[in-house]
């Protein structure tokens, strides 16, 4: 059994779960988003021991490597893929017995990832997925952690054209599923990446509703 992943003193989750958990984002994602994932956990980490937050360790690993089971073949459905992605860890953890309370928390900080008005409002351990998400994809709050430790995390899970590859996978669910896309992110991806994509503006939709003002 490979010991526990360590940067500089602080050691990663690895339970039983986690381990499993680790083992679904591996089989989900291209070696790029897989990076990602897990740089997520740590950055959240960082900031959480840097804020003294206290917080369910194992839950924030478990919904940091999840947080982005939407953008896989496999766990990708029919809504935005947040909530897909919350719905298949959930189905995993139901799986696995995980106490409903926490699968609940695990839920929301998937769901709410990419809600940065919402999650950092919520319970520690979704906003802390949601903080280390943002640090990785675009450097929000990244003067919170150590240069030290920002290279340290890169340097075991290495980013790999993580922006090309992230970006390319959101502007595919917004080719899938453009109805998920209005009013978000996606939409300016999309319209960027997928030649002719056809996402409807939200200033188009308050105009066309069926009322006379």
């Amino acid at each position: 059994m490979s010991a526990p992943v360590t940067i500089r003193g602080i050691v990663a989750p690895d339970s039983g779960l986690a381990r499993k958990t680790a083992a679904l984002a591996a089989q989900a994602h291209s070696d790029a988003i897989l990076n990602h994932v897990h740089r997520t956990w740590w950055f959240g980490e960082f900031i959480g021991k840097k804020r003294e937050m206290k917080y369910d360790r194992e839950l924030v690993y478990v919904a940091s490597l999840l947080h982005d089971l939407g953008l896989s073949e496999h766990h990708a459905a029919d809504k935005r893929f947040e909530v897909d992605g919350a719905d298949a860890a959930s189905k995993f953890l139901h799986a696995h017995d995980y106490p409903k309370a926490k699968t609940d928390i695990v839920w929301d900080a998937i769901a709410l990832h990419s809600a940065a008005d919402i999650a950092e409002l919520r319970e520690p351990e979704v906003a802390l997925v949601h903080f280390g998400a943002f640090v990785d994809v675009m450097g929000f709050r990244m003067e919170e952690i150590s240069p030290q430790l920002i290279d340290d995390t890169i340097a075991l899970y290495p980013r790999l054209g993580f922006k090309k590859a992230f970006s390319e996978a959101l502007a595919e669910v917004a080719r899938k599923k453009p109805h998920t896309a209005i009013g978000t992110g996606l939409a300016d991806l999309g319209r960027r990446l997928v030649p002719g994509l056809e996402i409807p503006n939200v200033c188009d939709i308050i105009l066309g509703a069926p009322f006379e003002s």
